[in-house]
């Protein structure tokens, strides 16, 4: 088995280098055969897509190619590309991920988490409800990842209760058997290869062929596979939520900044997306998809049987209920009285949200209004905030330390550190974010998206509402297999022509797209948090392929739903506006060249 790992962890690097290698070589025709500066844009952006959807380089390497790429083929000068690596929006995400480090620091979330779980009840399906919202939550202000990586442990300590210890220690020492490191990791395990998928397979058959002889009760064999599917349906729920909840908020997840900040690129005089526009379409639209959610969730995994519902419940599951809330509320009893910390970084965090909302929120005057127009945006509302943590004390002040001259010098530490902010914010999104907009303004800058606006003539015919919907899926299926930040920075530029096109308001297109490529259910690989439940060791490709089909398919449907309802009235989807109007004057004006340049090389070739 060890050579056999070697051999494709070789196979594996080899591939990587072939990426490396052909990518650049196989794409350079484009450059020759489209109009100089608009093929050279394409290039380096098929490239970085590549690169992208194979990581063959990670992430956020790929995402800097643009500070070498751009410049040495006479794209943008580098004092163009470099600020689109930290633009406002990039500031405002920033100030997200150090609040979430500052809620971690201090156990808040896992306060709250267990909180919401000793009010929804004990029963499966209210569990699996409790562990979705909560989930959710977290995912509108930490990230998708490490919302389902602080919800797991917990799913997996009341579902322990629920079957009982030596269900437990069962799966317990299948799991070590099957990787030894993984009790050191938080519970979280490292997702299986695919040897190790096919060795474990093989094992459950022999297992499976040895039970056959054994004569076991019916009740019994009931009961087990009862189990196995709440087991199913608690894991499963978990980053399903973690990704519907990150839609809600502007700072849940980097392809709705990647949507802002290519917004200000593409139209600078578009301003009616912000954090209070986008929550109050977005949060309606995250509850009706969680409801429907937990609904199939619960249905398909018997968290609510209509039958059971008629029947008394068994002594067994009562038994196991009642473990189950004294797992909860001895967990949360662990945790203590409310500390001085949590209060101020909870109080943080409202006002936070608070100032965000109120700043522009369009129906009424924000606060922003008080300054100078255009000055305060809710960039400078988070870095505000932000900064508090890294000096308001942790522990309560005393005003008898200021007259009591014996009194020890010992600091008071902040609520959070810098050194604590660098070990735990992921940096790499920054960039991430910045090699989005900086392929943003390589596109406009170079004609590219003209270009590719001069293309689409064959789907001017199509009826917006047909769109949206074909974009939707389209995305969906697209993000199942390529990261959902790299997916949305390749597709909002198309969108955003087809927009201009169609003569529709760009939003009507751009927000469904971003929304859309967060709603990947179907495969492990879809997502981080699908990985991480998935290597728990109790989920298959299948369960996953059959709950999310049905998951993609409602957050296809609602979505347009919502876009086509009351989201109209919230981003004025009804009407072609003017900072749109000017963008389209700008395209027809140079229309007529790009048809030129594209013709006369086109006959060259």
């Amino acid at each position: 088995m060890a050579a056999i790992g070697a051999l494709v962890k070789k196979v594996w690097s080899i591939r990587r280098f072939l990426v490396l290698l052909c990518t650049p070589l196989v794409l350079l025709p484009i450059i020759i055969s489209l109009p100089p500066k608009e093929g050279k844009c394409l290039y380096v952006i098929l490239v970085m897509a590549v690169y992208w959807c194979t990581e063959a380089l990670p992430l956020a390497v790929t995402a800097l190619l643009p500070i070498t790429l751009f410049p040495f083929l006479g794209i943008l000068p580098s004092n163009k590309v470099c600020p689109q690596y930290f633009l406002d929006t990039n500031f405002l995400f920033l100030s997200g991920l150090i609040m979430a480090s500052a809620i971690e620091e201090w156990n808040l979330h896992r306060r709250i988490a267990l909180k919401v779980l000793m009010l929804v009840g004990v029963q499966p399906a209210r569990l699996i409800l409790g562990m979705m919202l909560t989930t959710s939550f977290l995912s509108m202000w930490l990230s998708n990842t490490a919302s389902t990586a602080m919800m797991l442990p917990i799913a997996n300590a009341i579902l322990k209760s629920l079957f009982g210890e030596k269900e437990a220690s069962k799966d317990l020492n299948r799991e070590n058997e099957e990787n030894p490191a993984s009790l050191q990791q938080n519970k979280l395990y490292t997702v299986p290869t695919e040897l190790q998928f096919l060795a474990s397979t093989e094992d459950k058959d022999l297992m499976e062929e040895k039970e056959v002889v054994i004569e076991v009760p019916m009740d019994l064999k009931k009961e087990d596979e009862y189990r196995a599917n709440i087991w199913k349906g608690f894991l499963i729920s978990i980053p399903y939520a973690a990704s519907i909840g990150g839609t809600a908020t502007l700072t849940g997840t980097a392809p709705n900044l990647i949507l802002l900040g290519q917004l200000k690129s593409f139209f600078p005089g578009c301003d009616v997306v912000n954090f209070g526009s986008w929550f109050v379409f977005a949060f309606p639209l995250m509850l009706l998809f969680l409801f429907l959610g937990w609904l199939w969730i619960s249905f398909l995994y018997g968290g609510i049987n209509l039958r059971q519902c008629r029947k008394k419940k068994s002594e067994i599951r009562m038994d196991a209920e009642d473990r189950a809330r004294a797992v909860i509320k001895e967990d949360y009893r662990k945790l203590g009285p409310m500390k001085f910390a949590e209060r101020a970084v909870l109080f943080l965090f409202c006002l936070f949200a608070i100032l965000l909302f109120s700043r522009d929120p369009k129906f009424i005057p924000g606060w922003a209004s008080l300054f100078i127009p255009g000055f305060v945006s809710d960039a400078v509302t988070g870095v505000a905030i932000v900064t508090i943590l890294f000096f308001f004390p942790s522990q309560r002040p005393s005003c008898k330390w200021w007259f009591d001259l014996k009194a020890s010098n010992t600091e008071n530490p902040p609520l959070l550190s810098w050194r604590r902010a660098q070990e735990t914010v992921p940096w790499n999104i920054i960039l991430l974010l910045g090699g989005g907009f900086a392929m943003a303004k390589g596109c406009e800058e170079s004609g590219l998206s003209v270009w590719i606006g001069g293309h689409l003539h064959p789907l001017e015919s199509v009826p917006p509402a047909v769109a949206v919907v074909l974009i939707t899926i389209v995305i969906a299926l697209f993000t199942e297999f390529a990261s959902n930040t790299a997916t949305i920075i390749i597709f909002l530029p198309i969108l955003a022509e087809l927009a201009i096109r169609l003569k529709v308001n760009p939003l009507y297109l751009m927000i469904p797209g971003t929304i859309g490529c967060s709603y990947a259910f179907m495969l492990p690989v879809s997502t981080p948090p699908n990985s991480i439940a998935f290597s728990s060791g109790h989920l298959m490709v299948k369960d996953m392929a059959r709950t999310g089909l049905l998951m993609n398919l409602m957050g296809v449907l609602l979505l347009s739903l919502a876009i086509n309802t009351w989201a109209k009235s919230i981003f004025q989807l009804g009407t072609f506006p003017a900072w749109a109007n000017i963008h389209a004057e700008n395209i027809t004006s140079l229309l007529p060249d790009v048809k030129n340049v594209t013709l006369s090389s086109l006959n060259k070739i």
